[in-house]
């Protein structure tokens, strides 16, 4: 056993300890000791597994159960050792004894598909909980925190399992009927106040088991997937044995991040790879917090990420922007706030500025690093939400970094999910120079890592890219058009329907201010989502649930843009589901006028 280690909290807005303090112990996974160590402890949470001899009989989960439940203790048991994707499994104890009783409601189950002869290193985890609470809390901080698994994990998982289940003979046993779990809990930690508070104002997916909701509120690509990028996909998956270099993705990072951004590196500067952006950015809030730092972001930067930053209790201070400049953050704003901070970080989405749409010159980005580098500060420079620009050649800024010394200062951040409008495909990369900040990162674990057929898919678009294959191109030059037509019919629509709209020059999404229909009231006798009477007074901060009840249409609201007054819009849904949007803002503005 480990000893004690404790990890004290720090209040982001006094810069004090706060009453956070998490005192963690690294424990035994023999049932028999696990729970005497229980019994004398009393811990909150606990976080196990069960060694082989244990896991092929349901006792000793049950014993794990009856302690923890009579201690008011939430354990979290982890099963991915015992999980054989195979057509002869071993026993299951856990998957014995939950065919025939519940799941208490202290308790989850945790499983990555590990142990599979096909793609080891494609792993897909789940958790299984027959409380809601906790489901789902738990699956709106693994968006908050990690992004959506990969929809082509899913689906190759989904087949293996298929195949597998093929191999039973029908009707052989009977379903056994599953018994309730009666024993009383003793009350049990919950989610923190704080943490509760962030989730619940993040405004993440909205649950919809009827698939019956438009989403314009989520960046992704629902558009067509260019078939240059499915033939790398089924290459990847077709191919076995594949050598090292195949999927060696930096040598071709390295010229893609040149050619877009005039980004240097050399052989100092590490590529960091994960499943999605997202997670590798909440590594970089982690590194931020470890230094004493301080995380600056613009007013109207990714609601995703601020939540994610504030779940994570990182100090955040707001640079104000302007809606005279489109909402851009501009050196004199950042001067002032530099002005005022201990070791801050700097967020900058460019050169496509998620979520208005906008673009970062190459003359705005020089001068905002400009003052970066004034003050000392580190700048996150986040390129995952740029690659679809209307009218754009991109950024050169090899000149800026070699007179302002920033190689060390910045990192970069992006993914190719959007820039190639790839669908199910998901692909995260952080490049950075600083060997210790490389460490420290690397120090943190969990993090989601893409498997090998990823990384070779990956390499051959970014070849294909970088050979200016007329194919991959002339798709993705098709789809920005599409792009561009959606954005002006909906801004078209928009204004019609009484809304201010910020028109925008890239990407898959915009901001309007519905500024019409402020104050005003509606009235619904059979709401969209729940069939009940609602009634509102038309604010901000109601603006995007008054929508959803009308017309069945989810946005982001002033609360995740960051922008007062401000509601976000994407496009890039299927063709009739954008159409169905178009007429779900006409159909409010009917409702309410």
């Amino acid at each position: 056993m480990q000893p004690i280690k404790q990890v004290i909290f720090q209040n982001a807005e006094t810069d004090q300890p706060s009453a956070d303090v998490l005192t963690v112990i690294e424990a035994p996974r023999q049932s028999d000791l696990m729970i005497e160590l229980i019994k004398k402890l009393k811990p909150q949470v606990v976080v196990t597994g069960m060694a082989q001899f244990e896991a092929i009989t349901s006792s000793a989960f049950e014993h794990l159960l009856d302690t923890t439940r009579a201690i008011g203790s939430r354990l979290f048991l982890d099963i991915s050792d015992h999980f054989e994707l195979s057509s002869l499994p071993s026993p299951n104890g856990v998957f014995k004894y939950l065919a025939g009783t519940s799941l208490p409601s202290h308790a989850a189950i945790i499983c990555g598909l590990l142990k599979n002869q096909v793609y080891s290193d494609l792993e897909v985890a789940f958790v299984i909980s027959e409380e809601e609470s906790i489901f789902k809390a738990l699956s709106k901080t693994v968006e908050l925190l990690e992004g959506n698994t990969a929809l082509i994990s899913q689906y190759y998982y989904g087949c293996i399992l298929y195949e597998l289940l093929a191999f039973q003979l029908a009707d052989r046993h009977p379903s056994p009927e599953r018994g309730c779990d009666k024993a009383e809990t003793v009350e049990m930690i919950g989610f923190s106040s704080s943490a509760i508070s962030v989730l619940d104002t993040a405004e993440l997916s909205i649950d919809d088991k009827e698939n019956s909701l438009l989403h314009m509120d989520v960046d992704q690509s629902f558009l067509p997937i260019p078939s240059p990028i499915k033939a790398a996909i089924f290459e990847s998956f077709a191919r076995q044995n594949m050598a090292e270099s195949e999927t060696d993705v930096a040598p071709s990072l390295r010229e893609f991040i040149k050619a877009a951004y005039g980004f240097p590196s050399d052989s100092n500067t590490e590529f960091i790879y994960s499943d999605c952006p997202q997670s590798l950015f909440n590594k970089l809030v982690l590194c931020c917090i470890h230094e004493g730092g301080t995380l600056c972001f613009p007013s109207g930067s990714n609601g995703n990420y601020v939540s994610a930053a504030k779940f994570l209790k990182a100090n955040i201070v707001d640079i104000p922007t302007e809606s005279e400049l489109g909402f851009k953050l501009t050196e004199n704003a950042l001067t002032n706030v530099l002005q005022t901070v201990k070791k801050p970080w700097v967020y900058i989405s460019g050169p496509t500025i998620n979520p208005t749409g906008l673009i970062y010159s190459n003359e705005e980005i020089e001068s905002i690093l400009s003052s970066c580098a004034k003050f000392g500060a580190r700048v996150v420079l986040d390129t995952s939400f740029s690659g679809l620009e209307f009218n754009f050649e991109g950024w050169d800024l090899e000149d800026s970094f070699r007179k302002l010394n920033l190689d060390l200062r910045v990192c970069l951040l992006g993914g190719l999910s959007l820039k190639m409008l790839a669908g199910g495909f998901t692909f995260g990369f952080l490049v950075m120079a600083d060997p210790c900040l490389v460490d420290e990162l690397y120090s943190f674990s969990g993090l989601s890592k893409p498997h090998s057929t990823v990384k070779y898919a990956t390499k051959k678009l970014l070849g294909h890219r970088e050979q200016k294959a007329g194919n991959l191109l002339d798709a993705i030059g098709k789809q920005k058009q599409i792009l561009g037509n959606r954005s002006k019919r909906l801004k078209e629509t928009l204004e019609g329907c009484g809304w201010d709209v910020l028109e925008p020059c890239a990407g898959v999404s915009m901001v309007a201010k519905p500024s019409a229909y402020v104050s005003k009231i509606i009235k619904l006798d059979h709401s969209y989502k729940d069939a009940s009477v609602y009634e509102a007074k038309i604010a901000d901060s109601n603006i995007r649930e008054a929508i959803l009840r009308a017309t069945g249409l989810c946005i982001n609201s002033s609360s995740w843009t960051g922008i007062p007054g401000y509601c976000r819009f994407t496009v890039a849904l299927t063709d009739s589901e954008f159409e169905k949007a178009l007429d779900c803002i006409v159909k409010f503005k009917d409702i309410v006028f």
